[in-house]
């Protein structure tokens, strides 16, 4: 086999993305499908899946509270029955959470971030491994963290910590789970354009009290590169980590973020 085409995921990976019908999940989704594999998606917006569906068809999904286990317990029991299996499990659903200081900010918030980002993982994660086991195609956990989970991020406590922790969980797993061939790794995008990040840099810039602009080249000093990185470059390596090229990276928090130096 030339070692090209060790970079391209076998065909009818049966693929489980959260939070896979908007921003990056949505790009992640589309990236496997166009590589022929089964895609499920499951996301809180039920319009932003149906339309999913019906750009993609054959493109499968349901309406989840990642926050909540039962919901998560409903939809991975359909999504085994649809796919017949799981191969690679995409943990990518997530919010921003609040901005502010640590005394200032509400509590109900930081418990939904905390619950949003880092219960669902475990959620996902106690339906998925059992059938993970079972997979024959270089089975593969992605825990979506954020450049948040190596970087201290002032004014964004609750996210920050909980990236840092789906870091640690990641790290376990990888042990847990290497003697039987499941691998695990988290993707830490940087600062990703798009909407997302235009609400995140508003909200700072508002709590610092200067502008949207002024705010948003102060996010780009911070990167090496001094640009932001796209939905698509995040969706490149979560194919790459599913490609036999990396049957054997394991245990990695790897970064897609320019080189950013600090948050």
């Amino acid at each position: 086999m030339k070692i090209v085409d060790l970079l391209t995921p076998p065909p009818k990976l049966k693929v489980i993305i959260s939070g896979g019908a908007a921003g990056i999940g949505a790009v992640i989704a589309k990236a496997f499908y166009e590589i022929d594999a089964q895609v499920y998606i499951c996301d809180i917006n039920a319009s932003a899946v149906d339309r999913m569906k019906i750009e993609y068809p054959g493109m499968h999904g349901g309406v989840v509270d990642v926050s909540i286990k039962h919901h998560v317990d409903r939809v991975m029991a359909e999504a085994v029955s649809v796919l017949g299996g799981i191969d690679v499990l995409v943990n990518n659903a997530g919010i921003a959470g609040p901005t502010g200081n640590i005394e200032d900010l509400d509590e109900d918030a930081w418990e939904q971030t905390i619950s949003t980002n880092l219960n669902s993982q475990y959620y996902f994660l106690s339906n998925a491994i059992p059938f993970l086991k079972k997979s024959k195609q270089n089975p593969h956990i992605i825990a979506m963290s954020s450049v948040a989970g190596r970087l201290g991020y002032p004014f964004r406590a609750p996210y920050a910590s909980s990236k840092w922790a789906i870091v640690g969980l990641m790290k376990t797993l990888a042990n847990e789970l290497g003697p039987h061939n499941i691998r695990v790794n988290a993707v830490l995008p940087g600062v990703v354009a798009g909407e997302r990040m235009d609400r995140v840099i508003d909200a700072r810039a508002k709590s610092l009290n200067i502008g949207f602009e002024s705010m948003r080249e102060q996010y780009l000093e911070k990167i090496s590169l001094r640009r932001m990185v796209t939905m698509e470059d995040v969706a490149a390596m979560a194919l790459f980590l599913s490609s036999p090229a990396a049957m054997n990276i394991s245990g990695q928090a790897i970064s897609v973020d320019g080189n950013v130096e600090y948050l």
